[in-house]
C-alpha cells in the first residue's frame, strides 16, 4: 500500500481555475490541471479532506493504474498487475464502470467484462481462495480509455459531490451545486459580501455563495464511498471531519437575498438554505424581476430562466431585457449571469467585461461577467456567428 496516493478529480469545464485553488488550500501535492479534471496527490488524509471540502469538483477517484492498452490482452494484464488484495476485501463487491474515447477497444460491455475477470483472478490469488461472494463493502472500479490510454481507479466518493445533502428537491433544469459554488468564486463572494439573485429559484447560487463566506465545509452533512473502505481508517474521516468543523466562520457579515415569482420556489429555496445551516444569512421572497433594484454594494449572481424552465425564447429575452432595464437603473458592484441563451448581451443590452463557457450538466452555458473594470481591462469581443452551441445569431449593440 503507497504512503500517498494519485487522485483524480474530474469537473466541468470553466471550473478547473477555482478547483486548483481549493485543491491548493487543502494541502494537495503536485496538483495538475487538464480540461475537465484535475490530478493531484495525498495520503489516505486527502481523501478524506478533498471529499469533504471541495466544492467545485463532481467527484474524487483514486488512480491504481495508468498504461497503453490496445487490446483486450493487454486491458487483462494492466488490471492484474494491480496488488486489488491490499485495497479490496475478500468479500468486496465490486462493480466495474467506465468509458471509452477514441481508442481501439471500443465495446465498454466487453471491457467491463475483461477488467472484472482480471479483478477476480488477481483477487482470488492475493486471499488465497476460490470464492468471491461480493457480499461486502461495495468498491466502486472504473475504467477510462482514452487514445489507447486506459486508467484504472477506484471512486472514493459514491454519489457524486454535487449531492450536498441540503437539495431534497428542487426547480425544473437546477443549477448544479458544484458550479454554483464556481460563480461565487468568479463573482468574489467574501466573508461580508452582500449577495443577491432575482431568479433565485430553489436557492443554489446563494447558498452555496454564503457556505463559501461561512467556510462550511460541503460534505459535512453526507458521506462518501470511502468511509467504509478498509485502507482509509475511520480515524481519518473523524479527523478532517472535525478539522473543517474548527474552520468554520459563523460569524462573518455576509448576507444574501434572493427574489423569485414562483412562491414554490420560494418555499423551497427557504427549506433548502435551513437544512444547508445558512438560513440566517439567506433571505427569499416573492418578487418580480421588474420589481428589483440592487443594491450598490451587491454582488448580482444569478441564473436567467431558459429553456425547460421558461419554455418559449421570447419568454426568455424578455425578461433578459427586462433585467438589463433594472440593472441600469440600480447599478451595483457586478452581476454574474449564467446562461444557455447565447444572445443573453443582445437581450440584456450591454456587452459583458467579461465571459466564460461552462457546462451545467450537459447544457452548455456562458456566465456572463459584467462590473466596473479598471480603464485599462478591455470589453469582451462580440459573440461569434457560430456560438457555443451553435444556435448563436449575432450581437447587436443597442
Amino acid at each position: 500500500m503507497p504512503a500517498k496516493f494519485e487522485l483524480i478529480a474530474p469537473c466541468f469545464f470553466g471550473c478547473e481555475s477555482t478547483a486548483k485553488f481549493e485543491l491548493t488550500r487543502i494541502g494537495a501535492e503536485n496538483i495538475r490541471v487538464e480540461d475537465g479534471r484535475l490530478s493531484f496527490c495525498g495520503g489516505a488524509e486527502m481523501i478524506a479532506a478533498a471529499n469533504l471540502n471541495l466544492r467545485t469538483v463532481e467527484r474524487v477517484m483514486l488512480l491504481l493504474a495508468r498504461y497503453k492498452a490496445t487490446s483486450f490482452d493487454e486491458l487483462f494484464d494492466g488490471v492484474y498487475s494491480i496488488p486489488w488484495e491490499e485495497f479490496l476485501p475478500a468479500d468486496a463487491a465490486f462493480p466495474v464502470t467506465g468509458s471509452s474515447l477514441n481508442s481501439q477497444l471500443t465495446s465498454i460491455p466487453a471491457c467491463q467484462s475483461v477488467i472484472k475477470k482480471a479483478v477476480v483472478k488477481r483477487l482470488m490469488k492475493g486471499h488465497r481462495t476460490t470464492v468471491l461472494p461480493e457480499s461486502g463493502v461495495e468498491y466502486k472500479v472504473r475504467f477510462m480509455l482514452r487514445k489507447n490510454v486506459c486508467e484504472i481507479m477506484l471512486d472514493t466518493t459514491g454519489e457524486g459531490l454535487h449531492k450536498r445533502g441540503y437539495r431534497r428537491n428542487a426547480m425544473e433544469a437546477p443549477l448544479r451545486e458544484t458550479l454554483a459554488a464556481t460563480i461565487a468564486d468568479l463573482g468574489r463572494v467574501r466573508r461580508d459580501s452582500l449577495v443577491e439573485d432575482p431568479f433565485c429559484g430553489s436557492g443554489t447560487l446563494l447558498i452555496e455563495a454564503a457556505q463559501k463566506a461561512m467556510n462550511i465545509a460541503p460534505g459535512l452533512k453526507r458521506r462518501f464511498a470511502a468511509e467504509r473502505y478498509s485502507f482509509v481508517p475511520a480515524a481519518l474521516w473523524a479527523e478532517q471531519r472535525q478539522k473543517a468543523l474548527a474552520e468554520s466562520k459563523l460569524d462573518v457579515g455576509f448576507e444574501a437575498f434572493g427574489y423569485d415569482i414562483d412562491p414554490a420556489a420560494v418555499a423551497q429555496a427557504n427549506v433548502n438554505a435551513k437544512l444547508a445551516g445558512v438560513e440566517n444569512r439567506c433571505h427569499f421572497e416573492v418578487a418580480d424581476v421588474a420589481t428589483f433594484a440592487a443594491k450598490p454594494e451587491a454582488i448580482v449572481l444569478t441564473n436567467p430562466p431558459y429553456g425547460e424552465r421558461l419554455g418559449t425564447i421570447e419568454g426568455a429575452a424578455k425578461l433578459a431585457r427586462t433585467l438589463g432595464q433594472q440593472m441600469e437603473a440600480s447599478p451595483c458592484a457586478g452581476l454574474y449571469a449564467i446562461t444557455a441563451d447565447m444572445d443573453f448581451e443582445l437581450h440584456y443590452g450591454k456587452r459583458a467585461n467579461k465571459r466564460r463557457k461552462m457546462y451545467n450538466g450537459m447544457i452548455p452555458c456562458q456566465l456572463y461577467m459584467y462590473y466596473n473594470a479598471p480603464k485599462t481591462e478591455k470589453m469582451a469581443k462580440p459573440m461569434p456567428k457560430s456560438g457555443f452551441d451553435g444556435k448563436r445569431t449575432h450581437f447587436e449593440k443597442k
